[in-house]
């Protein structure tokens, strides 16, 4: 395994924190400042303003605190001897902050992007981001402006989208003898699941430092269990140094075949300041008054004081694995040693991290059981419980044990326990025995959603051979983000963890949960399993020993007896999954994509189409029934602090308005 692939790795050595670290925020700038939404109210804290700028930042690469940041001694310094760096952010705070409720309220962003209002506000959007909020529409339900939150956005991945709106951070990259470092290195290039199906040319992650197809190699697989197929060299050529084709000029990438290019890149980014980053902005934004040029903090009161009492961090997804880094990482202890998060709910992650903190590192990989597998992502410890490693021997937990161990919240989709191995948060790693997570830890399964699930989707099937699944996992969030914040602000524990487990015989393998047979309707053929790292550059063929992972169980009607059962699953009219199948391979998990399949009307539309599931009429004698089941199962979840007032009186208007009836 090549040295530089440890950048990951070495987020399990314990560092002296206490160490004469001096990384710090050396300026903000501010370049906008305005009302939100034309100056509307949002509860106690009133009007809201918006305030974009720049925070610039140095690290010492000398320092212990700074060591887990792979090939920060790779980077240029200036005459102080200190590595800098910038980063974006955009903040959307009470325009007193002295009316606000004194909670910062950090999501991380996704490739830049902030995903806040359209998956836990409900916002609608054309896409799933919002990235420049101006309008009331924009804040969605707002839930957190109506809390008093100030929200804060900054970024941390070098090369992330900056169209539209999108934030980054600007980072030097590793030097070696006075050049950029170059590597061979693994692309692997899957054209129609994440992106558009109809590609003739193929980006790359970083440029090429020769474009000699000698020193180059492509190859070509259907699935991800088959053998590679070389591509000769005179069927495909360097565009430039940052892209490929094939050959005959024209010729496409076939959409889900995964292609791999071996080839020597350049000028590679110290992503891993990007953690240092967060840490140090959202410390700045907490403790102090003002940046070394007198400039004030945006987040003081007109009293001078800090308007930031307590610190809650969010991520959905990538993000989420961020957070799970950050904590490893030991990065939620700032300079000073001072808890940087007081509390974090990291969503649909999965027990991944970040391809991020790596020479030559790609944030935005993130793997399935048909791509990405191999990229570093997945690697112990992975729960907030102390565990045993079966594979290397290692006792970790991923949380430190220390006082800079934030309330942690862990919530995942059915997906996540799919493609994930979510199991492993609360599982251990040899699979044999449920785990008792510490006092400040929680894990939530939120049952039949999948990994993208929000409001406002229509299911559609796409490149996948079912449809999409639409269940919506945010009203469970929006509880638990009050949870989360009443866990920290009053010291309210939480409601318990709500996973499968082999105690209850609830947590079983992937072939073990079995689907109804239903006409045209393809089931999973099994569940990604989750490999110990492995050389990412040159992953082995075969012969790579899995984690045992599991996924909840299912009822007659195929959706999950586990987690956090909400109305549709509880009282449901159809079959939500986290999995679905590519359409094009037959057998390869679909992405990240769920499945959904609706219950007949009548008895006679289900006999018909021979669906063993029971159809609406079958089980609701009327829609009042259907209507009063809703509302019993909306309730009992309210009394569990799993669903807000607000949402069960949703869910009952939604039972009240159903056209299934």
């Amino acid at each position: 395994m090549r040295a530089f692939f440890v950048g990951g790795v070495c987020a399990a050595v314990s560092i002296a924190m206490a160490a004469t670290a001096v990384a710090k925020i050396t300026e903000i700038r501010i370049d906008l400042t305005e009302p939100f939404a034309d100056g509307a109210s949002y509860g106690a804290a009133g009007a809201y303003v918006r305030i974009k700028g720049v925070a610039k930042g140095e690290l010492d690469p000398k320092s212990p605190q700074n060591a887990v940041i792979a090939d920060l001694d790779k980077a240029p310094v200036n005459a102080r001897g200190m590595v800098e760096y910038e980063t974006d952010f955009f903040i959307l705070r009470p325009a007193d902050p002295a009316k606000g409720s004194g909670v910062l309220f950090y999501e991380v962003v996704n490739r830049g992007q902030k995903f806040l209002f359209p998956w836990l506000e409900e916002a609608r959007a054309a896409v799933p981001v919002i990235n420049d909020p101006k309008l009331a529409s924009d804040a969605g339900l707002g839930f957190t402006l109506g809390r008093g939150y100030s929200l804060v956005w900054s970024g941390w991945d070098p090369d992330a989208p900056t169209a539209n709106n999108g934030l980054v951070t600007r980072v030097p990259m590793a030097m070696e003898n006075g050049k950029p470092v170059t590597r061979r290195i693994r692309e692997e290039i899957l054209i129609g699941t994440r992106g558009p199906a109809d590609v003739t040319v193929a980006r790359l992650a970083y440029p090429a430092a020769s474009t000699d197809k000698s020193k180059a190699r492509l190859t070509v697989r259907s699935k991800e269990s088959d053998t590679r197929t070389e591509i000769p060299a005179d069927q495909w050529d360097f565009v430039d140094n940052r892209s490929i084709k094939l050959l005959p000029e024209g010729a496409k990438f076939t959409p889900i075949r995964i292609h791999e290019l071996w080839y020597e890149a350049t000028a590679p980014k110290i992503v891993g300041i990007g953690y240092a980053a967060t840490r140090d902005l959202v410390s700045f934004l907490r403790n102090e008054k003002a940046d070394a040029k007198g400039t004030p903090n945006p987040m003081l009161s007109a009293a001078g004081q800090s308007a930031v009492r307590h610190t809650l961090a969010f991520g959905i997804s990538q993000s989420g694995r961020y957070l799970r880094h950050h904590v490893e990482l030991g990065m939620n202890k700032d300079e000073g040693g001072k808890r940087v998060f007081d509390g974090v709910l990291a969503h649909i992650s999965g027990a991944g991290k970040v391809f991020a903190n790596h020479t030559f590192a790609m944030p935005g990989r993130t793997a399935t059981q048909h791509e990405d597998r191999y990229y570093p992502e997945n690697w112990f410890p992975f729960s907030a419980a102390t565990t045993t490693d079966p594979v290397s021997g290692r006792t970790a937990a991923l949380l430190r044990g220390d006082a800079s161990d934030p309330l942690l919240m862990e919530t995942n989709s059915s997906t996540e326990y799919w493609q994930k191995g979510a199991s492993l948060l609360h599982i251990d790693p040899a699979g044999k025995a449920d785990l008792t997570l510490p006092a400040n830890a929680r894990a939530y399964l939120i049952a039949g959603t999948m990994h993208a699930g929000r409001a406002n989707v229509t299911p559609t099937a796409g490149a996948c051979a079912n449809l999409s699944n639409p269940h919506n996992p945010a009203p469970a969030l929006r509880a638990l983000v009050a949870a989360l914040e009443d866990w920290v602000v009053r010291g309210t524990a939480p409601p318990p963890s709500r996973v499968p487990t082999l105690a209850q015989r609830n947590a079983v393998d992937a072939g073990s949960a079995a689907m109804p047979v239903v006409k045209d309707f393809v089931r999973a053929s099994g569940g990604n399993r989750l490999a110990p790292p492995v050389d990412w550059i040159d992953p082995p063929a075969s012969g790579v020993t899995n984690y045992p992972t599991h996924v909840s169980a299912v009822d007659a009607d195929g959706n999950e007896t586990a987690g956090i059962r909400l109305p549709p699953i509880a009282v449901p009219l159809a079959t939500y999954t986290g999995w679905n199948e590519y359409r094009a391979v037959p057998g390869e998990l679909c992405d990240r994509t769920g499945s959904y399949l609706p219950f007949a009307k009548t008895k006679a539309d289900r006999d018909a189409a021979a669906d063993p599931r029971q159809s609406v009429q079958e089980r609701y004698a009327s829609r009042a029934e259907y209507v009063a089941k809703v509302k019993a199962a909306a309730d009992m979840l309210a009394a569990e602090r799993l669903l807000l007032p607000a949402d069960v009186a949703a869910y009952v208007t939604a039972a009240e308005a159903s056209d299934r009836f």
